[in-house]
């Protein structure tokens, strides 16, 4: 069970989306587990063979239990896919074994989940209880007579027993849909007076510590994004609007070429001081349909096409809306961008995710008097501002920055 933030103790398996006995690679999706943040989809990290679970779906776990075992796909198999020694091929003879007081006879079928300690991870903006996809359990099937079951996830049947709540009094059989853990605790939470919903409470909790454990110093640039807006306007005009880029792709790449220059923005700050990163995964803050904000990472932002970044944003704020990340878009993440769109900020100033350094705030372009070639010209100017860690930067550092941003936006020759 990977640690997702430091405020994780446990997780539940919800998922085992390999069988015992496939082949993974590194990058592939084996599982998804749900924690406080949401549904959480873990990546393998080696090439190899699944051999076996040693979790049950719906299996709460402390953080460090082995899920599973994988062995790398030129090493010997001690045992089948369910635990038995595997037999001999016809036609070959039995190569006799030594003697070894932990040989594949002498070892447990089931081996019992261990209880390591947590292990350390920088606490990270946490994430809210999110729609989640549904996992039909054998009794979901069963028709009773005179009446049928509601559909409902294996997290909304927990969050309902710990409630209290009587699943038969809710309409799902009669609409047709599939209760969520975040249906039930808007029920559990609407009698309360003053609700403060776990994500509010945990964000103010992440926040908090920043701005007591990190010494901010905060800058701001306005930036001329004429040249910008009219690159995208050519760009789309003739594509289809699922193909359209966006602006949001220039300011990522725009931010990651930046940090190529000025690197102390780019990396984490743990207890061993600052550690640059060399690849820059950009996190994105994005709102949720029904409130509040999660930042998972764009990985390797600066090595990517534009349009390449594009999908990729595309593709994130998909899943996030629907519930889904990955584990690396919430452990990643080096620097982070928000903005607010078309909210009508001039400015915004960001407080940094812990254990990142940085994170830049982009406000609503808008037509402001501006000074070009010599004539006041109403010209696109937006307000770019910088919130760093000055254990890891200082204001000089952070002002090259910010002018390295504008300068690619406006000449547009580095994108």
């Amino acid at each position: 069970m990977p640690s997702l933030g430091a405020d994780m103790e446990a997780g539940t398996l919800v998922e085992q989306l390999i069988s015992p006995g496939g082949t993974v690679k590194r990058g592939d999706l084996v599982a998804a587990v749900e924690t406080q943040k949401g549904v959480i989809e873990i990546e393998v990290f080696q090439d190899g063979i699944l051999e076996n679970w040693l979790v049950d779906i719906g299996a709460e776990v402390p953080v460090g239990t082995p899920l599973a075992n994988i062995r790398a796909a030129d090493e010997v198999s001690l045992s089948g896919p369910l635990g038995q020694p595997e037999a001999p091929t016809p036609g070959e003879p039995e190569v006799p074994q030594p003697h070894d007081p932990v040989s594949a006879p002498d070892l447990p079928e089931d081996p019992a989940p261990q209880d390591p300690s947590p292990q350390p991870a920088g606490p990270e903006l946490p994430m809210p209880d999110l729609p989640e996809p549904e996992i039909q359990w054998p009794e979901d099937n069963i028709a009773t007579v005179g009446q049928s079951r509601p559909r409902i996830t294996p997290a909304a049947r927990r969050r309902a027993a710990q409630a209290g709540l009587d699943l038969s009094s809710l309409g799902a059989q009669q609409t047709g849909t599939t209760i969520t853990r975040s249906d039930i605790t808007v029920l559990v939470e609407t009698p309360r007076d003053d609700p403060l919903p776990d994500m509010r409470g945990a964000i103010a909790a992440a926040m908090s510590r920043s701005k007591r454990e990190i010494p901010h110093y905060y800058l701001s640039h306005q930036v001329d994004l004429t040249n910008a807006d009219a690159f995208v306007a050519k760009t789309n005009s003739d594509r289809a609007p699922e193909d359209r880029l966006l602006m949001g792709a220039l300011f990522l790449k725009a931010i990651a070429l930046a940090v190529r220059k000025v690197p102390e923005m780019n990396g984490h700050y743990e207890s061993n001081g600052f550690n640059p990163s060399e690849p820059i995964h950009a996190g994105l803050a994005i709102s949720m349909r029904g409130g509040g904000l999660v930042a998972p990472a764009l990985l390797d932002v600066a090595s990517l096409k534009l349009d390449e970044l594009m999908h990729n944003m595309r593709d994130l704020v998909t899943r996030v809306r629907a519930g889904r990340f990955r584990s690396r878009e919430l452990s990643d993440a080096t620097i982070t961008l928000t903005s607010l769109g078309d909210r009508g900020v001039d400015q915004l100033y960001g407080v940094i995710y812990p254990p990142q350094v940085a994170i830049v705030g982009i406000g609503t372009p808008s037509l402001r008097p501006w000074v070009h070639e010599g004539q006041v010209v109403p010209r696109l100017i937006t307000d770019i501002t910088l919130a760093a860690d000055h254990r890891a930067s200082d204001g000089r550092r952070g002002a090259l920055f910010l002018k390295t941003i504008a300068e690619n936006l406006t000449t547009l020759e580095a994108l």
